[in-house]
């Protein structure tokens, strides 16, 4: 019996790419942006070693862990021997990542560069509810049945990285 694996034609063009794109995107904004204001006394910048706050610093591994688990999932789809995601769940991933991690990053950012962070306080819990929302879509309607081990450890690497990097950015805003 001859069983050979299909793999669901590749997005064309940048399509492709998107995901990956909005995966880079907060860690390159936010290393922009507290380059451009690093003489900003809101953006917790210390004059003396280490520099920066713990939260910083747990925001950066916690970032880097989350985007190799990304960029790994991104990786392991391209693969013409493993499943090929169908366009349902890449607009999924995209619409957690663009409407929902792009939009947090911008919120935070204003939050922490404001004088009174708290007006934002109202709009973050927004987003962060509304991508709550997308990452579980994403994760119960595609992942729950079809993802094996590697997958999830991506997933895991991917969610809890970046939750963890928006709880110390949470905690640097409004309890630091």
């Amino acid at each position: 019996m001859n069983t050979r694996v299909t793999a669901a034609p590749a997005p064309k063009g940048f399509r492709q790419y998107l995901s990956l794109v909005l995966l880079f995107m907060p860690a390159i904004l936010f290393a922009l942006l507290l380059l451009i204001y690093r003489d900003n006394p809101n953006a917790h910048m210390l004059d003396h070693f280490p520099f920066l706050p713990w939260q910083y610093c747990i925001m950066a591994v916690c970032g880097v862990v989350a985007t190799i688990g990304g960029v790994l999932d991104w990786q392991f789809h391209r693969d013409p021997l493993k499943l090929k995601i169908p366009k349902k769940e890449r607009d999924a991933e995209a619409a957690a990542l663009g409407l929902g991690g792009v939009p947090m990053f911008l919120l935070m950012w204003f939050a922490m560069m404001s004088g009174s962070p708290t007006k934002f306080l109202i709009p973050i819990m927004i987003v962060l509810i509304y991508t709550v929302v997308a990452i579980s879509y994403d994760e119960f309607v595609f992942h729950i049945k079809r993802c094996k081990r590697l997958e999830n450890i991506y997933h895991r690497m991917l969610v809890l990285g970046n939750g963890i990097a928006w709880l110390a950015c949470f905690h640097l805003i409004y309890c630091a």
